[in-house]
């Protein structure tokens, strides 16, 4: 695997590549990263991986400075999951100058759910990913389901900028208890990592209630925060959307189940599609 530590060492290395298969990531590698790596490896004929913190979309009182860093480890990981190039920048090779040109993507899509609670997030996201993408110059760029309306803004961005990248959504995966696999799990303890779960399953019982034919989305989603809050939750969403645009849905729409809540310190975020109904 080779190790590439500025932009002009990335674009030589890359050159002679037809077509770069690309998975952007913030470090603190765990078994979901591997397997977008893993996903990616068929679809370029060479694979490339980032790790960089992005400063840029992390509020003032969130984890940028304590963000884990586990270089070793996740160079480790990476060589073993067959990875082909890391690209692995500090702040000033990324951003030689302040960057003050950025992305700002769609509110109606970017200024809702994880949007309202974090404002600026995704301006930070899409600005990062498009110099990432402007580095690399991928075919294909394979992201987590877990980061849903993520996942949802970028497509929306490729779109809009007609870059000749396919984005691929790869399904969340999960520990055997079925905790979506998160670089923040680190940060529970051993209690709260046993309550972890409720999460899931409580988007698991919002699903269930949808398949047995309620239409009362609200009161689904309040039934579902009242659950997790009495467990000792703060859940800041935990609502239905429509897959296409994550707009409230209509009779009929294929669904999403999409969360964010904290428990302890540490903020959760899962998501979970559901069926259209006949």
């Amino acid at each position: 695997m080779h190790i590439a530590r500025t932009i002009p060492e990335l674009r030589e290395h890359l050159a002679r590549s037809r077509r770069p298969a690309f998975v952007p990531t913030m470090g603190n590698l765990h078994e979901g990263h591997l397997a977008l790596v893993q996903e990616a490896r068929p679809l370029g004929d060479v694979t490339v991986a980032s790790i960089f913190v992005n400063r840029l979309q992390f509020l003032p009182h969130e984890d940028f400075d304590t963000y884990p860093r586990t270089w070793d480890s996740d160079c480790e990981k990476l060589r073993a999951a067959g990875c082909d190039v890391l690209f692995a920048p500090d702040e000033r090779a990324l951003y030689p100058e302040p960057q003050t040109c950025k992305v700002h993507p769609d509110g109606a899509l970017a200024d809702i759910l994880e949007g309202h609670f974090r404002p600026g997030f995704f301006i930070g996201v899409c600005t990062v990913v498009m110099k990432l993408f402007a580095c690399v110059q991928p075919a294909v760029a394979v992201f987590g389901k877990k980061d849903y309306q993520q996942l949802m803004v970028i497509r929306h961005m490729v779109r809009q900028f007609a870059l000749p990248i396919d984005v691929v959504g790869s399904e969340t995966r999960r520990a055997a208890d079925g905790l979506a696999l998160s670089s923040r799990n680190g940060y529970l303890s051993e209690t709260e990592r046993a309550e972890a779960v409720q999460l899931s399953r409580t988007l698991q019982s919002m699903a269930e209630a949808v398949r047995a034919g309620e239409r009362d989305f609200g009161a689904i989603e309040a039934r579902a925060m009242q659950a997790l809050g009495a467990r000792g939750w703060q859940p800041d969403y935990l609502v239905l959307r429509r897959r296409s645009d994550l707009q409230a849905p209509a009779a009929g729409d294929p669904l999403v189940a999409v969360a964010a809540a904290r428990l302890g310190k540490t903020r959760l975020i899962d998501n979970l599609e559901i069926p259209p109904t006949a």
